[in-house]
């Protein structure tokens, strides 16, 4: 194993003849923000329980934090924060109680908690409700003080399993933001686990995609478009040709492979960096260019397109 946070080498677990995790292999580095992407039912949950020591590998090997969490699993959770797609919390006891009862589980004396937890409970925002009682909390608050209660231990690792599950949308925002908050200020590593494309894309620096127990691409998102691309590049140009043909001059740009119309522009399959030539091109016919970039696909059409061909 190398020092990276998390390490997994040829990880199974299978249930019957069930294979929920089918030997997977990834890393995760310190102070990155991971998402494991994929739909229900494909290995996600499962592997964060083998992270955490919850569940036993049926094969391979995982390293957190340079423990084993099968025959170190206490050493784990001393380290890391854990929070469950239903967090648990008692409602009968204020926001600051819950958080009291999490330090005196992790042997953190009183006087220490009390500290951990003024400071926990006002990165989440909820110093002002601190002594209410949760049973009163909305399904936000509550996934906030959910990390607060994770935060207490001043983990090195924090793993979020759909932690945006059931928030509406002003909701989900303060808790992205809080997520990123909480990586920037205490440098924390932060493994997410979700199926909701839009909101890994805008917090996570690389993704792992899931489909069916596999691990079947990982990467940033360029890494992940560059890989499906195969080395080529998609164009999109428009021009005012008055009356000339477009397609034809596009066509015989060197290293162009293919031409398409969409609705709105003209889509040029190459292999190489082909813009400056396509410019010139158009400019030298005495046409006007309008329009002309490199198409970037974004993280639902990459997941759509691993998972079709998966």
């Amino acid at each position: 194993m190398s020092n990276a946070v998390v390490e997994t080498q040829g990880l199974v677990k299978q249930y019957g003849d069930n294979v929920a995790v089918d030997h997977l292999d990834f890393h995760l580095d310190e102070g990155e923000i991971f998402g494991i992407l994929g739909p229900n039912g494909a290995g996600k949950t499962t592997t964060l329980l083998m992270l955490m020591g919850l569940t036993e590998p049926t094969d391979g090997t995982v390293s957190v934090l340079g423990f084993d969490p099968v025959h170190e699993p206490i050493e784990v959770k001393r380290r890391v924060g854990y929070l469950p797609e239903h967090v648990a919390l008692y409602d009968d006891l204020s926001a600051r109680e819950n958080i009291y009862y999490t330090a005196d589980l992790n042997a953190i004396p009183r006087k220490e908690a009390k500290v951990r937890a003024d400071w926990a409970l006002e990165r989440v925002g909820l110093q002002e409700v601190a002594d209410k009682k949760v049973g009163s909390f909305s399904h936000g608050m509550r996934q906030r003080l959910g990390i607060a209660d994770v935060l207490v231990k001043k983990p090195q690792l924090v793993i979020l399993d759909e932690p945006t599950l059931g928030l509406d949308p002003e909701a989900v925002n303060q808790l992205l933001d809080l997520i990123l908050e909480m990586q920037r200020a205490e440098n924390i590593t932060v493994l997410l686990s979700s199926h909701q494309l839009q909101q890994v894309q805008r917090i996570c620096h690389r993704v792992g995609i899931f489909v069916k127990g596999k691990m079947i691409a990982h990467g940033t998102i360029a890494e992940l478009a560059e890989q499906l691309a195969g080395g080529k590049r998609t164009l999109e140009v428009s021009a005012q040709t008055r009356g000339g043909n477009l397609e034809d001059a596009l066509r015989g740009v060197s290293g162009v492979l293919d031409v398409e119309r969409n609705a709105a522009h003209y889509l040029v399959h190459a292999t190489a960096e082909v813009r400056p030539a396509i410019a010139r091109a158009i400019v030298e016919r005495g046409w006007e260019l309008l329009h002309l970039r490199e198409r970037d696909y974004g993280l639902e059409e990459i997941y759509l397109r691993y998972f079709q061909n998966s």
